[in-house]
């Protein structure tokens, strides 16, 4: 023990609590480390353990705005395969941001971002209370549509703040230490905040960047109307604190706009016009000189003044198309500002809450490289419709972007939740898994509140009269394995039985529909959600499984040209209980809800009596984005593995989805189209198409078929 001012008694009175396993009261937790430093950080719940898991990166899809109508030679830096600027393919990340920065930090993908000189530039934006809300508006028919948030960002952001403040300081603690990991040696970071935790972010920041690297504390100041607020006064700012990882870090200049009129005002001299029109005030050389000047008013506009630590930047209007609903979406001048001050054209850049990808939208115009992600589906979603528009503007300006690519952990993640490592050999892997199976399959149930059976080989639990099989952790439920809870439901007359997967072999719906419901069994394909691993998801109830949906296509073939038409699209896709809320509905009221594939408007009038309005009256309301790999076999899904300390390279099975043609609904433009671009094959042959839907609510559903053309 270290030497401390604790009397003899009472170092053995904290001895013994030790050794009861009781709390140490604070005073003596502060007083054991008083020889060591000054002031120490502690909060219940600290600990100097940073995760150092490795899990490879899955490629889900890569999306790159081709070029065709521009010439190679035009231009130097075209890659002639229609990527645009070659070296680096920006990177949106899809999952939990603990584990994407661990594997950023510690895995191969780290050698990668040092040969890009390093990250420069954190930015980031993280939920400040228990208030966040991740919900979403949507539009169907006219009528507005709240899509909640999904219950892992609940759970993640909302229960962070279970045990107060000390759990959100413990859930940034370890995101931000790792962060301080990624970042270059000349790099800096933004962390905005507001007023609910200012203080304690600004201390975390000071213990893992030290004092000396703290910048500035950036006050952005917003305009618009003031609202009323009784015993306080009307908040109009937010803080953005502003930290190096040393002294090396860069901090370019940056003016704003010099208002004209404010500026006269200001300097209250006579305005003067010269011979060519222009006009200029004197300007003083100084005390002790004996001359002046002429100031022209047009180069002091042009030019413009340095900010100072006060930003005023207005929020973004309601109206604005900039505006994505998203609550807490900021606005592009505010990022454009920091971007700008702390990085340089081609430096890489991140944002590890990236919302409604704002940081990446900004990165990507003013020629930085970029990293973002986040743990909801829709932000990616959001992220990924917002960078295409992106790339289309710059096209149309002649101006270069980057290709992306949508990444996530995949079944990498899960296998982290049960003690999987990934980086021991498969074999390995698939002793263990097997080792885990049924505490694997009694969590499934669990979330899924289904009872164990017994003396069944594929049908593991059941639930109000339906038996339930739980697909498998790592790979995806496949024809074979269906036909095969098939046939043991078929020899036990069972005519009732649920799916459950984290994936799913493509067509297995309309299989299921057209084939095997007519020989008597009645399956329902179901996803997993991600936060079945949850606990505290599965003992509130809240886990929710939704069936899979699918799509119908028809290709149009002439020649080696070929268009795909969307010709369908069923989802059962469910969040709310509509005969619960038709009782709780009040007289006078209405909403809108969602359930079983249906979008309806609930009304209830001042007597009592409801009204239903069917809002998605067709299949075609459902669509928000769709797009298309013309030759999905083409490219591979290649992964980097480490195992035993080396880097290998491995096929996943799997090949990537390269998207070729896309539409999709924007603020700014509703419609969609339905029938592709015609994509011309170079070679006669048999090809397979996928194609994509993400439909209002953020979720994906995939399809291939197969093409001959001569």
């Amino acid at each position: 023990m270290a030497q401390t001012n604790l009397s003899d008694t009472k170092k053995q009175q904290i001895i013994d609590l030790i050794k009861k396993g009781k709390a140490l009261p604070k005073e003596y937790i502060y007083k054991l480390y008083a020889d060591d430093e000054d002031v120490f950080l502690f909060w219940n719940g600290r600990n100097e353990t940073v995760i150092n898991a490795v899990l490879p990166f899955h490629s889900i899809e890569h999306i790159d705005e081709p070029r065709k109508e521009t010439k190679p030679e035009q231009i130097s830096w075209l890659d002639t395969t229609g990527r645009q600027l070659k070296g680096w393919t920006n990177k949106l990340i899809w999952g939990d941001n603990r584990l994407i920065l661990s594997s950023l930090v510690n895995g191969p993908m780290r050698e990668e971002i040092e040969k890009q000189g390093g990250l420069k530039l954190i930015y980031i934006d993280p939920p400040f209370a228990v208030g966040a809300d991740f919900s979403y508006n949507i539009t169907v028919n006219g009528e507005g549509v709240t899509k909640k948030q999904s219950i892992i960002e609940e759970i993640a952001y909302r229960d962070t703040w279970g045990r107060g403040i000390s759990s959100y300081l413990s859930m940034m603690y370890e995101r931000l230490k790792l962060m301080h990991q990624l970042l270059a040696e000349d790099g800096s970071i933004y962390v905005h905040c507001d007023w609910r935790v200012n203080n304690v972010i600004k201390m975390i920041l000071s213990d893992i960047f030290g004092i000396d690297n703290f910048r500035n504390e950036l006050v952005w100041f917003y305009t618009g109307r003031l609202m009323y607020t009784p015993k306080v006064f009307c908040s109009k700012h937010d803080v953005i604190i502003f930290y190096s990882k040393s002294e090396k870090h860069r901090l370019n200049e940056v003016t704003e706009e010099v208002d004209r009129d404010q500026y006269l005002k200001m300097k209250k001299q006579e305005l003067h016009i010269d011979e060519d029109g222009r006009e200029w005030i004197w300007g003083h050389a100084g005390k002790g000189k004996s001359h002046n000047y002429r100031i022209y008013v047009d180069e002091v506009i042009k030019k413009g003044k340095n900010v100072s630590s006060v930003w005023q930047i207005p929020i973004i209007n309601t109206s604005s198309y900039e505006r994505l609903g998203y609550v807490t979406q900021k606005p592009e001048a505010l990022l454009e500002r920091i971007i700008k001050a702390s990085s340089n054209e081609s430096d890489l850049v991140a944002d590890f809450f990236c919302g409604s990808g704002t940081t990446a939208s900004v990165a990507e115009k003013l020629g930085r490289k970029w990293i973002a992600c986040d743990l909801g589906r829709f932000a990616i979603h959001t992220t990924r419709k917002r960078m295409i528009q992106v790339q289309r503007e710059l096209k149309k300006d002649g101006k270069p972007y980057r290709a992306f690519v949508v990444l996530n952990l995949g079944k990498y993640e899960r296998q982290f939740f049960f003690g999987v490592p990934a980086n021991i050999p498969s074999e390995q892997q698939e002793k263990l898994l097997e080792a885990k199976q049924e505490k694997y399959v009694s969590l499934i149930l669990e979330g899924y509140s289904a009872q164990r059976v017994q003396g069944h080989k594929y049908l593991h639990g059941k639930k109000a009269g339906r038996f339930v099989h739980v697909g498998p952790l790592s790979v995806p439920v496949t024809k074979t394995l269906v036909e095969d809870v098939f046939e043991e439901c078929r020899q036990n007359l069972i005519t009732q039985v649920d799916i459950l997967g984290f994936e799913f072999e493509m067509g297995l719906v309309p299989y299921i529909k057209d084939e095997l419901r007519q020989q008597g069994v009645d399956i329902r394909l179901r996803y997993i959600p991600r936060e079945a691993f949850d606990k505290r998801a599965v003992e509130k109830g809240q886990v929710k499984f939704y069936d899979v949906a699918y799509l119908q296509v028809k290709p149009q073939i002439k020649g080696k040209t070929v268009k795909i038409e969307l010709t369908n699209f069923i989802t059962y896709y469910t969040q709310d209980d509509l005969e619960e809320l038709e009782h709780s509905l009040k007289k006078g009221r209405s909403k809108v809800i969602i359930e079983n594939g249906q979008i309806t408007k609930l009304s209830k009038d001042k007597s009592g009596i409801l009204q239903r309005e069917l809002l998605t009256k067709n299949w075609i309301d459902w669509i928000d984005y769709w797009s298309v790999d013309f030759d999905y076999e083409d490219k591979k899904e290649i992964i980097q593995l480490e195992e035993d300390g080396e880097v290998k390279e491995a096929w996943t099975g799997n090949y990537i989805f390269e998207n070729i043609w896309q539409s999709f609904r924007t603020k700014k433009n509703s419609k969609i189209e339905f029938v592709s671009a015609p994509h011309t094959f170079e070679k006669a042959g048999k090809y397979k198409i996928m194609v994509k839907i993400v439909d209002i609510v953020g979720v994906d559903t995939s399809h291939v078929v197969e093409v001959e053309v001569k």
